[in-house]
């Protein structure tokens, strides 16, 4: 590709979509120019990205003339009638709601996992859920040399994996005296924990449905043994996992360690003597995953524990997302 490519971000007042505008200036993603779109209730505001003032746009059908990567990031109901006209316009759309993760035409990219899956894009792109992003960067490392037999998995994930409502909900409940959410939603998340909405009859949440299916397209494994339970936290800044795995191999633990230390992607911190380990905090406004906590579980052949921290906003959504843009122009998929 000669020319630099020229980038939307719709969503872009999101409070992923503007994260998406700070890692790609953290992360000197070279464009030519680039279109922020959102709501006419947005449009007309103004962001900054490498000192310049951009305005806003309103989002409309003919916003995509010229664009050669538009980074999605405005819910899956804009990203069903959004992304096929800006597939058809020209543009190579990266999705990062759940509306096109399951579709068999669509990539589900993580890079350090299966960037080759790229190749094989028809227009649009999905970014995987968040808590699916840190926790396959993982596994994939340790499956290449050990294999996985079984997967189970617990998360703590901020609750600004609920986006800028999420963030409100937990800031106005901080101030209120009463036992139940101000907000109208029948459990607090200020002072508690909350599941997301269970969206089965089987009484499994939407949340641990995506991770489940994600997870084995992700790595293409259909056969994968996973068991997911996802809880909400009143914090900011990161998601964490607890997460315990069974291998196909026998495995000592310091050679564990010594292969996340040396994985793409992944930093280890897991120093017993200095209470060195992940948290949001440790997290929060980074890009790497952080794995600590790395133990033996005995009670099954082979049987290992982790603890998994991400930023949400950043490798769990904007982050994975620009890091996709940035793969597909140095694998010479952008075409001018």
């Amino acid at each position: 590709m000669g020319q630099l490519p020229n980038i939307a971000i719709v969503g872009a007042t999101g409070l992923v979509g503007r994260t998406m505008a700070q890692v790609l200036e953290e992360r000197n993603f070279e464009y030519d120019k680039i279109k922020l779109l959102a709501s006419a209730r947005s449009a007309g505001s103004f962001i900054r990205i490498n000192n310049i003032e951009h305005q806003v746009e309103e989002l409309s059908e003919n916003s995509f003339e010229g664009i050669d990567i538009a980074l999605f990031s405005a819910g899956g109901g804009i990203s069903r009638k959004y992304a096929p006209i800006a597939a058809k316009a020209g543009a190579i759309v990266v999705d990062n709601s759940s509306a096109w993760r399951m579709d068999t035409d669509v990539p589900l990219v993580v890079p350090e996992v299966n960037s080759h899956d790229l190749a094989a894009h028809k227009g649009i792109i999905a970014n995987p859920n968040c808590s699916t992003i840190q926790l396959v960067v993982v596994l994939d490392a340790i499956n290449k040399v050990y294999g996985l037999k079984r997967v189970v998995c617990s998360t703590y994930q901020s609750i600004s994996g609920a986006g800028q409502k999420g963030v409100d909900k937990l800031t106005n409940e901080l101030f209120d005296q009463g036992d139940r959410a101000p907000s109208g939603d029948k459990h607090r998340i200020a002072f508690n924990t909350m599941f997301h909405p269970v969206s089965d009859f089987e009484g499994f949440t939407e949340e641990e449905k995506k991770m489940l299916f994600e997870t084995r397209k992700i790595l293409n494994n259909d056969d994968l043994k996973l068991a997911f339970t996802c809880v909400r936290l009143p914090i900011i800044g990161g998601h964490g996992e607890s997460v315990n795995l069974e291998l196909e191999k026998e495995f000592a633990i310091e050679d564990i360690k010594s292969l996340l230390s040396d994985s793409e992607g992944i930093i280890l911190l897991d120093d017993i003597d200095n209470d060195e380990y992940p948290t949001p905090d440790i997290a929060k406004d980074t890009d790497p995953v952080y794995v600590g906590r790395v133990r033996r579980d005995s009670s099954v052949e082979n049987g290992l524990y982790l603890w998994i921290v991400a930023d949400n906003l950043r490798k769990g959504a904007a982050t994975n997302a620009v890091q996709i843009a940035e793969k597909l122009v140095e694998m010479d998929l952008v075409r001018k």
